[in-house]
């Protein structure tokens, strides 16, 4: 399905994925109402392999983030408690093994968790493939039902949110794919990340230390995407607004993660299914820079 809007909006609304964001979800109990994620500096010391990781002044301008800016429905963001401990730790874990040199010199060329790709069964279950694949690449259990996530997660014609719908799990955040992701991987402490839409440099190296950490531990990350007219696109997407989920599985260990793999859900869809679809590969390789900035205004689970 697609939908046109007037006015601001210069290009056609794709429904691949269409998040259901317009419902921003309540503060959690005991939650500051303007509480947002924050951007955390590498624990310990040493050498940081990733450049631009410590907070600092920043200039620039992503594409497409004024258009961003202007039309977001979605409204302010909020982790719980829980979430920012986790994260925390995790900061700190993904912080130490980046700087252990004699890990980093034993990887050559692609490091990837192995996630197995599967083409979305609808125009706008992206983000079901999207979690079978994310999960498959820890438990490598192929042909998982895309129905069943869509239930999980809660997914409608306008696709799966990125924040603000509480699923049915046994302590619901707002953040659907985070939950799910946690419910059907006991243990694995996703988070999310939520992204300015301009990400910063720091923004830039804390991805590329988050896919080092999720893909050397067998896990892959799943990132929201939303594209606009103007600014970087995944492979064999066209110039027009598109949000979609797609797992991010693997990274570039000659380049320290600034190259990156994802498996696209649309990569292997007929195209009487999305008219665009036909020049889309199953999986693609990326900058971190340019994927971070994609996700710019919404963000990832890691």
């Amino acid at each position: 399905m697609s939908a046109v809007r007037t006015g601001r909006r210069i290009a056609l609304m794709t429904a691949v994925c269409l998040l259901s964001a317009l419902t921003a979800a309540g503060p959690a109990a005991g939650e500051p109402a303007g509480e947002r994620a924050e951007t955390l500096s590498p624990a310990g010391q040493g050498t940081d392999p990733f450049p631009g990781s410590q907070p600092g002044p920043e200039s620039r301008r992503a594409p497409g983030a004024l258009y961003k800016q202007v039309l977001d429905t979605l409204g302010p963001q909020r982790l719980t408690a829980e979430q920012r401990r986790i994260t925390a730790r995790k900061e700190a874990a993904a912080a130490a093994w980046s700087r252990r040199p004699a890990v980093r010199a034993q990887r050559a060329g692609y490091v990837v968790s192995g996630g197995l790709h599967q083409s979305q069964q609808t125009s706008y279950w992206c983000g079901p493939a999207a979690l079978v694949i994310t999960q498959s690449a820890h438990d490598e259990v192929r042909g998982r039902s895309q129905r069943a996530a869509a239930d999980l997660l809660e997914t409608d014609s306008r696709g799966t949110a990125w924040y603000g719908v509480g699923i049915d799990v046994a302590k619901p955040t707002g953040y659907p794919m985070a939950d799910a992701l946690n419910h059907r991987l006991p243990g694995a402490n996703y988070v999310p990340r939520p992204l300015p839409y301009s990400p910063t440099s720091a923004d830039v190296a804390n991805f590329r230390r988050h896919i080092v950490h999720n893909t050397d531990y067998d896990y892959a990350i799943a990132g929201n995407a939303w594209e606009v007219p103007g600014g970087p696109h995944l492979a064999g997407h066209p110039n027009i607004e598109i949000f979609h989920w797609v797992a991010i599985d693997g990274y570039n260990s000659d380049t320290d993660a600034r190259q990156v793999r994802y498996l696209d859900p649309v990569g292997g869809v007929s195209t009487s299914m999305i008219s665009w679809a036909g020049g889309v590969p199953k999986s693609a390789k990326i900058s971190a820079d340019a994927i971070t900035t994609i996700m710019g205004g919404r963000g990832y689970v890691w």
